[in-house]
C-alpha cells in the first residue's frame, strides 16, 4: 500500500505539471518565464504548474496559495527560491520537518520529514490572485493528494484563500455541513470531525505579511511547533 501511495503521487504531480486547464495562468506563467525579472535573467525558468513536494508518509500537509511568479514558478518547487520560502523553511526545519532551513532550488539537496506542501492553485496567478473558476479547476490535484496522504494528522493552511479551499472540499464530501462555523484567525484550532486532521490556520509568509510584522518568525514557530505536538499524538477515532 505504501509503495503504492507514492507511485500514485508520482502519477499526479505529472498529470499537474502537464496541466493546461486554466488559459490565462497557462499564458500568464509562460510569460513571466519569458520575460524574467532582472535578478534571475540568466535563468532557465520551470514556468509550469507546480506539483506537490514532500515526504509521501506525511502527518503534516501544509497547504499554500500558489506558487510565486519568480519563486516556485521559476524553480519547480513550492516555496522555492524566494522569501516567503526562506521564511516558511526556516520555521520548518525549527519544528524538525525539513532537513534544513533554506529552499533554493530542487537540487539542493532539501527534505522535508512528515511533512508534505501543497496549495490550492499549481500555478503561478497575476498579482497573487487566482479567479475562483482557477481555484475550483485546480481543487481536484488537492483532494486527490488528501486521499493519498493517508497518514494526516494536521493541515496547516497558510492563508485565507488556503483555508478555504479546504474547508471547500471538506463541504464538497459532506465532512462538514457548513463552513460558517470555521473562521480564519492566525494561529487557531479548528476540529472538522473526529476522524480528520486537525486544521490550523496561519497567515501566509508573503512579504506583506513578513515585511510589516504581521506574521513574526515567533508566530510561525508557534504554528508548527503545535504542528508537532499534533503530529505524534494519535488521531482519536470515534
Amino acid at each position: 500500500m505504501r509503495s503504492c501511495s507514492l507511485n500514485s503521487l508520482q502519477v499526479l504531480n505529472q498529470k499537474i505539471v502537464a496541466c493546461r486547464r486554466c488559459p490565462r495562468l497557462v499564458e500568464y506563467r509562460a510569460e513571466v518565464g519569458r520575460v524574467k525579472r532582472r535578478a534571475y535573467r540568466d535563468c532557465e525558468y520551470w514556468a509550469r504548474p507546480v506539483p506537490g513536494f514532500g515526504d509521501p508518509h506525511a502527518r503534516l500537509l501544509i497547504i499554500g496559495l500558489a506558487p510565486g511568479a519568480h519563486g516556485a514558478n521559476r524553480t519547480g518547487r513550492m516555496f522555492t527560491g524566494d522569501s516567503s520560502g526562506d521564511f516558511l523553511y526556516r520555521a520548518l526545519f525549527e519544528a524538525g520537518f525539513a532537513s534544513q532551513p533554506t529552499s533554493v532550488s530542487r537540487e539542493d539537496g532539501l527534505a522535508l520529514r512528515d511533512a508534505y506542501i501543497s496549495a490550492a492553485v499549481r500555478c503561478a496567478p497575476p498579482e497573487n490572485k487566482p479567479a475562483p473558476e482557477e481555484i475550483r479547476n485546480c481543487r481536484p490535484y488537492l483532494e486527490r493528494e488528501l486521499e493519498l496522504l493517508e497518514d494526516l494528522r494536521a493541515i496547516v493552511a497558510l492563508g485565507r484563500l488556503a483555508f478555504d479551499a479546504y474547508l471547500a472540499i471538506l463541504r464538497s464530501q459532506a465532512k462538514i455541513h457548513s463552513r460558517s462555523g470555521f473562521v480564519f484567525a492566525h494561529g487557531a484550532e479548528h476540529r472538522t470531525g473526529p476522524a480528520q486532521p486537525l486544521l490550523i490556520s496561519s497567515y501566509h509568509p508573503s512579504q506583506q505579511n513578513t515585511f510589516t510584522g504581521k506574521l513574526t518568525p515567533a508566530m510561525l514557530r508557534s504554528v508548527f511547533r503545535r504542528a508537532r505536538r499534533q503530529v505524534e499524538t494519535p488521531l482519536q477515532r470515534a
